[in-house]
């Protein structure tokens, strides 16, 4: 059996307010030809597939196209696809009993039955290969939020919840398979050692909750597709637990390395291999400093004109830091003037200022922190320390983190 592992696809993003439509068409049309060429038989989708509980329209259509299009061109191929943090779990499985019709299984939620036993029959995928024989199973894993994992048959322990969902659901997958067929677990999760990726991944750790430890996959299960960390990587070095990361970088930090699917191809319940397909970058992310303002200046002179026979779309996104001595009012108008012509498009300007500042700054310098850049904990921690001049004690944080959670599932209906 052979699968694409794909995650993160967010779509419907924006960059500092630039939306990334064209960049996630172009990668949605270069992995509708990869599954052309290669006819693998499980296409694996580990969540975040919107950036947003609601998403745009445009985003929504450019999900539904590829669906119809890879089926319509493959027949045969499944498509597995789980909600992440950023998604709706009910949005997801909206569609689900038409997606069936496309062999597509979307699974958002996960449900429990009257006797308080966790509903694993509708978490675990047959998987055909290419004969049409039933060759694993998927252990559909989305998202597993606070409200699913806790209450009256599993306590208050957010953690142990999600510990017994995982014991449950290998249990009744190890109960249905069948010799020689392979377990496939897909998972929106952050598991402990993962490297992340701040400017553009959600906190998924609640109050005192750890990252998960990579011990919840036994060894009965062959892969272990992961979403959620942008970044691909192996947890804990091993071949069979993987993030393959986002299709394209989401943010700044996330322009020093390539993005990549995973082809992963198995033997019965063996891990024969798993090989990264680059994914040819569109639209390219360019960050510029930091260096004081002269020397910024220089360098944007420096750039590219515009050529009128190229595609605008395909022009770069740029960041600017600069780093000053004293506060400059028209620091917008000199960069913007100095791109006057050029083959780039502006999307952020960053200020550092260098020795002491009104916050009685180090010798580093202090650095003028945009609010995009913060998370909603570290919002509520500044604010926190501005008003009772000390640190937010571990308690409140953590009841703020549940709040949080709670008002971001509220949103989430469509």
């Amino acid at each position: 059996m052979r699968l694409f592992h794909t995650s993160d696809w967010h779509l419907g993003q924006n960059l500092h307010g630039q939306e990334r439509d064209y960049e996630h068409g172009c990668f949605l049309d270069w992995l509708l030809r990869q599954l052309g060429q290669e006819k693998p038989d499980v296409l694996l989708i580990a969540g975040d597939i919107f950036d947003t509980v609601n998403p745009p329209v445009k985003a929504q259509e450019r999900l539904y196209d590829f669906i119809v299009s890879a089926h319509e061109q493959q027949p045969a191929l499944s498509i597995v696809m789980i909600a992440g943090n950023h998604d709706s779990g009910s949005r997801i499985e909206l569609p689900a009993p038409l997606m069936r019709r496309l062999r597509t299984h979307a699974l958002g939620r996960v449900l429990w039955l009257d006797d308080g036993q966790l509903d694993a029959e509708r978490l675990l995928i047959p998987l055909p290969d290419a004969s049409g024989e039933i060759a694993g199973w998927c252990l559909a894993l989305p998202f597993l939020r606070p409200a699913e994992v806790t209450g009256a048959h599993l306590g208050d322990d957010y953690l142990r919840g999600i510990g017994q969902v995982h014991e449950w659901l290998i249990e009744a997958a190890n109960a249905k398979r069948q010799p020689g067929q392979a377990l496939i677990a897909i998972s929106h999760a952050h598991m402990a050692g993962g490297s992340v990726s701040e400017d553009s991944e959600r906190s998924l750790i609640i109050g005192n909750a750890e990252a998960l430890p990579a011990s919840l996959f036994g060894p009965s299960i062959s892969y272990v597709a992961l979403g959620h960390l942008h970044k691909p990587q192996k947890v804990n070095g091993e071949e069979r637990i993987r993030y393959c990361g986002s299709p394209i970088p989401l943010s700044f930090s996330e322009i020093a390395y390539p993005h990549q699917i995973l082809d992963v191809r198995l033997d019965g319940p063996t891990l024969v291999s798993v090989e990264p397909r680059l994914i040819p970058r569109a639209v390219n992310l360019q960050r510029m400093g930091p260096a004081p303002l002269a020397e910024i200046l220089g360098q944007l002179a420096a750039l590219p004109d515009i050529d009128l026979l190229a595609d605008v779309q395909r022009q770069p996104w740029l960041e600017v830091r600069v780093r000053l001595d004293e506060p400059q009012p028209d620091l917008r108008h000199q960069v913007e003037s100095a791109l006057q012509g050029k083959a780039v498009r502006l999307v952020r300007i960053a200020a550092e200022y260098a020795g002491s500042g009104a916050r009685g700054g180090s010798d580093e310098g202090d650095v003028l922190i945009e609010l995009d850049q913060l998370t909603p904990q570290e919002l509520f921690s500044r604010a926190w320390l501005d008003n009772y001049g000390s640190a937010v004690d571990e308690q409140t944080l953590s009841d703020f983190a549940q709040l949080l959670q709670d008002v971001q599932q509220e949103s989430e209906q469509p």
